[in-house]
C-alpha cells in the first residue's frame, strides 16, 4: 500500500475519527462494496 494512504488512515486515527488503521479499511471496504455491488 502507498505511503500516502497509510499516512492518511493515521492521521485518521489521530484525529478520533477511528480507533485503529483496521476500522478504516473495514469502513473503506464497506463502502465500496456498497457503491459497487449493492446500488
Amino acid at each position: 500500500m502507498p505511503e500516502a494512504l497509510i499516512e492518511g488512515m493515521d492521521e485518521l486515527v489521530r484525529r478520533g475519527s477511528y480507533p485503529s488503521r483496521s476500522a478504516v479499511m473495514r469502513t473503506a471496504v464497506r463502502d465500496l462494496l456498497k457503491k459497487e455491488l449493492w446500488k
